[in-house]
């Protein structure tokens, strides 16, 4: 009988001292950071996904009284969001080099996006990334169909002092690809970077070709070049691109005028690869290594920011 007391007044202190978190109380404390993460350019589906995911880790839960909610959710959606920008697949790629050359054959990357993203500036920063680890390098001429694209990767190996292997406008690009490669293998240069012409993910020729591409050189890495700017299109880009090559990782420039950060989260939510490097600015030495734990935790304090 006294065992069944105590028992019933540890259920009303238990009752007192705690409370349920219902489905309300997390779409009342989410709402703002919904509208936070939709105006940091982040796809609706990905928005829908990171509070569904939410609701149910949390609702019908028992916490404190004493216990604010909106801290748990908040802390809970950082780490959610480092899972997410983390990737399983996340990669060294200088190790991977590294690994690569032991064996005596070069590591091929070809480099993947749209016009306008700034691809062909972000295979020199890699270059001269590149070259800091200590690793040789030929660049490959393959985009043969933007006026000009030729002689500007050539202005970047020769300020770099790098080799680049080019043919004429309109030639086929996995030619000068292949061609970079067997010139890497007779010189034993360490990593072979391959430009390719932007193209529209809706035009299907420029897409077989890449993938042409992709099919001839066999590459070590295929890396997607995303416009941080780009927003929602840069998802449906990225998705496009995933679904023709399956490319293995991401490059987003022009994070230095994107204080959102809606591209990352979304990419790497669709595509659930890695993030590689951000490009933070204009000179060869502005590709910033991307840190998933940094970003989560910029990405909430600036979306926990009251609304001007």
């Amino acid at each position: 009988m006294f065992e069944k007391l105590k028992a019933a007044f540890g259920t009303l202190v238990s009752a007192a001292s705690e409370k349920t978190i219902s489905e309300a109380d997390v779409d009342k404390l989410l709402w703002d950071f919904e509208l936070a993460l939709l105006e940091s350019d982040v796809a609706q589906e990905v928005v829908t996904g990171l509070v569904g995911r939410l609701k149910g880790e949390f609702v019908g839960d028992k916490v404190k009284r004493s216990i604010d909610v909106k801290d748990i959710l908040k802390t809970r959606l950082a780490e959610i969001l480092v899972e997410v920008v983390k990737s399983p697949q996340t990669l060294d790629v200088f190790q991977s080099i590294e690994e690569k050359k032991q064996t005596g054959e070069p590591f091929i990357i070809v480099f993947l996006g749209i016009n306008g993203t700034g691809k062909t500036t972000t295979i020199a920063k890699f270059a001269y990334a590149l070259k800091q680890h200590g690793f040789s390098i030929v660049m490959a001429a393959g985009d043969t169909h933007r006026a000009g694209a030729i002689e500007q990767l050539g202005e970047h190996a020769a300020r770099l002092s790098v080799k680049h292997v080019a043919q004429k406008y309109g030639a086929d690009p996995a030619a000068v690809a292949r061609d970079a490669v067997l010139y890497a293998k007779a010189h034993r240069i360490d990593v072979v970077l391959v430009d390719t012409a932007g193209r529209m993910q809706t035009s299907r020729n420029l897409m077989d070709e890449m993938t042409k591409i992709v099919r001839v050189t066999k590459p070590d890495l295929t890396v997607f070049v995303g416009d941080a700017l780009a927003g929602n299109d840069a998802v449906s880009q990225a998705k496009e691109f995933l679904n023709a090559t399956n490319f293995d990782a991401a490059i987003l420039t022009k994070a230095d005028a994107d204080a959102k950060g809606g591209a990352a989260l979304a990419i790497s939510y669709v595509t659930k690869k890695p993030i590689l490097f951000l490009g933070v600015g204009q000179t060869y030495d502005s590709l910033a290594p991307f840190d998933p734990t940094a970003f989560a935790k910029s990405l909430i304090e600036n979306a926990s920011q009251p609304a001007k």
